[in-house]
């Protein structure tokens, strides 16, 4: 007899005992929706026998292990469907990747054939075929893969390590190399979606043939599959790239790959963007500083920054000397601090930097503002004594909660800890993950942690932010570093008045203020709260002759701080509205003849439709309340 810990629950079985039956004795529910399992933390095939005690978690789709066996198992059932229709089509790798899973085949597939792929698929899930897996020796597998006419199946075989366990598996007319896990059968594939079709070198070489890739995506339920592809059209018209060309927002061009061009309503969103960031890093003890763009090679190799980023750093020689274009801002800023003698008295020092810096991005990788080669980070390093490192990280996080409340913006948090490629010791490591976690934890606030992803120099809190269709970016990081106060030679006086070192916090809310841009441009759809929307107002005469007085309430507005435009175009009233909603103006003033004899303007809000009459004072007042509280 083994013992199984599931979950808690100690329960014994006899050696041998399949995953699937395991799931079976607790229930016939549980079976049916579980589609891999952990085993002491790896995830492994239901078909697996269990020979020794071990912690058992079944994984259902709503983890990530499950989803991705349920979306092997479909692109095992759409490679199936393929060879059925087009048996000359040879197969190369069909993966599961975030939300879906596609194929790659050589042969001639288009996007006019993926309906009948889809209805082939539909019968190979009604046969509800078992999948079995089976293991062969290396050169049985070859030529089972040679006699079934599949190269790309051959050349893998190949190119695996001599004591790889080769494995298939089977399920009805088709046969996959594969290490899985998969489903029991392909009957639970009920709701499906072939998405798209593209091209993809093998191996992802240009040396390499060009195979034809199919997208698609699975869920077990068809509602559950609506409701995604409703999402994606829904993220398809939220596009920042082409919100951001719609509204005049920025622009990226041939000229400069990577290097987006901010255009004059752009700049009017990045600079109140800004503005507040000011705002609130004043509140919360911040003082402001600017470092170069270029500074000297030898700086990076004393940050120990060469030795990690050199690969996307762009440098430059001047008077023959090596210099680099800043990918990070933190050197800069421990140069700031060496410049004068600093108490024990001054600490903690919180230093806040709007800082462009550069770092090279393949061509292929490069997306929107999402990612770019330039950008501005809103960086922040903190100075201080080690007893001060709960105070101040929690003092970050109250900061990051007010700033994204107001962007109706939540959050996850995951603690990253010592990646392989580290510098200083590990009980510095130690000391400074769990002063992360205990700080956190005595907030109340929930975590996962990421083993192994921390920067270089430090432990990490990296905050995933979730916008309103549901999807996450990481945006804000906070990370202690005690590394490289000591490359600097860091100090301050203590209050015995001997000399010690700092310990460090570097910090950035929204990351990158162009990324961050490119969140929330898709998170309001373009249509930005009145207090951040480049024009607040659109003033609509109906005729020429109402210019005088539209002129007049303009100059009001904008007395008050108020951003506000006129359509001075001979349109008729309706099609200037449409437009104005087009450019999701939050309020739209008209005013006619009727509107100038009683002194008022008739207001349109985005959102609510015609207010009707107001007079200038009232509209005023209404909306300089909406851009004080910054309501959404």
């Amino acid at each position: 007899m083994i013992k199984l810990n599931l979950k808690g629950d100690i329960r014994e079985f006899e050696s041998g005992t399949a995953l699937i039956d395991v799931a079976k004795s607790i229930s016939e529910g549980l079976a049916r929706n579980t589609f891999c399992a952990l085993v002491d933390g790896k995830m492994t095939d239901l078909r697996t026998p269990l020979t020794a005690d071990c912690a058992v978690e079944f994984c259902g789709f709503d983890t990530d292990e499950g989803r991705h066996a349920f979306r092997h198992t479909a692109s095992h059932i759409m490679a199936q469907a393929v060879k059925r229709l087009f048996p000359d089509i040879k197969l190369a790798i069909g993966p599961a990747i975030d939300n879906g899973f596609y194929y790659d085949f050589d042969g001639a597939i288009t996007a006019e054939d993926l309906p009948k792929i889809e209805d082939e698929m539909k019968k190979i899930v009604k046969e509800n075929l078992p999948l079995e897996y089976f293991e062969l020796p290396r050169p049985e597998a070859i030529k089972f893969m040679e006699e079934k006419g599949e190269p790309y199946k051959v050349e893998l075989i190949n190119d695996l390590p001599e004591d790889a366990v080769i494995s298939f598996y089977r399920q009805g007319d088709f046969t996959d190399l594969c290490a899985g896990p998969h489903l029991m059968s392909t009957g639970p594939v009920k709701a499906f979606k072939l998405t798209g079709t593209a091209g993809a070198y093998w191996r992802g070489s240009e040396k390499n043939k060009m195979l034809t890739r199919i997208y698609a995506t699975a869920f077990p339920k068809a509602s559950e599959l609506e409701a995604y592809l409703a999402a994606v059209e829904e993220a398809k018209k939220r596009d920042h790239r082409k919100l951001g060309k719609e509204l005049g927002l920025f622009a990226l061009m041939d000229e400069g790959p990577g290097f987006p061009f901010f255009l004059p309503k752009g700049m009017v969103l990045r600079n109140t963007l800004l503005d507040y960031w000011r705002q609130v890093h004043k509140r919360y003890g911040y003082v402001e500083i600017t470092t170069p763009i270029i500074l000297n090679q030898e700086l990076w190799h004393r940050s120990g920054h060469w030795d990690h980023y050199k690969d996307n750093m762009y440098t430059t020689v001047i008077d023959d000397e090596d210099y680099a274009v800043k990918p990070m801002n933190c050197p800069g800023c421990m140069l700031v601090y060496k410049l004068t003698p600093h108490s024990y008295r001054e600490l903690p020092m919180r230093m806040a930097e709007l800082g462009l810096v550069h770092r090279h991005e393949l061509s292929g990788a490069l997306h929107g503002l999402f990612r770019v080669r330039c950008f501005t980070q809103d960086d922040a390093h903190i100075f201080m004594t080690w007893d001060q490192i709960e105070g101040e990280i929690q003092n970050v996080v109250r900061l990051f909660d007010e700033v994204y409340s107001v962007f109706g913006l939540t959050y996850t948090i995951e603690i990253s800890t010592m990646p392989e490629d580290h510098i200083g010791e590990k009980e510095t490591w130690d000391m400074a993950t769990e002063a992360l976690k205990k700080a956190v934890g005595d907030m109340g606030k929930e975590y996962t942690i990421n083993e192994g992803d921390g920067a270089f120099y430090g432990p990490k809190i990296d905050f995933h932010l979730a916008d309103s269709l549901g999807r996450t970016w990481q945006c804000g990081t906070i990370q202690l570093d005690m590394q490289m106060p000591e490359r600097f030679e860091l100090e301050y006086t203590t209050p015995e008045g001997t000399k010690a070192r700092p310990v460090m916090i570097h910090r950035a809310m929204f990351g990158s203020i162009e990324r961050f841009i490119g969140v929330i441009t898709e998170h309001f759809a373009g249509a930005f709260p009145t207090w951040l929307n480049p024009v607040q107002v659109k003033l609509l005469p109906i005729a020429d002759r109402h210019m005088d007085y539209m002129n007049r309430i303009k100059a009001d507005l904008e007395a008050k701080n108020i951003r506000v435009e006129i359509d001075e175009r001979n349109e008729k009233i309706g099609y200037k509205i449409r437009e104005a909603q087009l450019e999701k103006i939050p309020y739209m003033l008209v005013a006619g003849d009727k509107d100038i004899e009683n002194g008022v303007v008739s207001v349109r809000s985005r959102k609510d439709g015609d207010l009707g009459a107001m007079t200038l004072g009232d509209f005023t007042a209404k909306i300089l309340e909406e851009i004080e509280t910054k309501a959404r």
